[in-house]
């Protein structure tokens, strides 16, 4: 069973094949995957193929991928979860997205606080690493004011648009 988890204003659940619009409408905006590391998705069909690909990366135990969903309005609004999981060495990577309409409302800050609650205290992580393009201002202050640290940074560790970009890297530990 995928774990839902909820917070004062979201619901966040398993990202399934009706969510394809809410997954295109984030990843095809620019202004979105400008600092992801990935090319627009042109079609729906590419949606879809996202909602595949994380249901099978939750079944290979290889991620974790929730859709955000406002309590009082049905469609995700963005997702979250963890990349590169690794039970065996009890960590994971956060990532996270939302759509621009709903940025600057305190969702992200929401969401990453139940899922990295989730990480230590329900799968059994120690560590929580993100890694970030120097340039997402909005994404280091997250990661900050979520008690992440900053390791260090990767040398043209992204490719964005051909274009190879610097990356901060993050970690959160359970001990801290």
């Amino acid at each position: 069973m995928f774990p839902t988890l909820e917070t004062e204003r979201l619901i966040l659940r398993e990202i399934v094949n009706k969510d394809a619009q809410g997954i295109f409408n984030c990843f095809s905006n620019t202004d979105v995957i400008r600092y992801y590391g990935q090319d627009a998705l042109t079609s729906i069909e590419q949606a879809g193929q996202f909602v595949e690909f994380f249901s099978k990366s939750y079944k290979e135990k290889r991620g974790i991928r929730w859709g955000i969903e406002l309590k009082e309005k049905e469609g995700i609004i963005g997702t979250i979860g963890f990349n590169v999981w690794s039970p065996k060495h009890k960590r994971a990577e956060i990532g996270y997205e939302l759509h621009p309409l709903y940025w600057r409302k305190g969702y992200a800050t929401e969401a990453a606080s139940k899922v990295i609650s989730y990480g230590f205290n329900e799968i059994g992580l120690t560590r929580i690493g993100a890694v970030v393009f120097l340039g997402n201002k909005t994404s280091n202050e997250l990661l900050k004011k979520l008690g992440f640290e900053k390791e260090g940074v990767l040398k043209s560790y992204m490719y964005q648009n051909g274009v190879p970009y610097d990356t901060n890297v993050y970690s959160l530990l359970k001990s801290n």
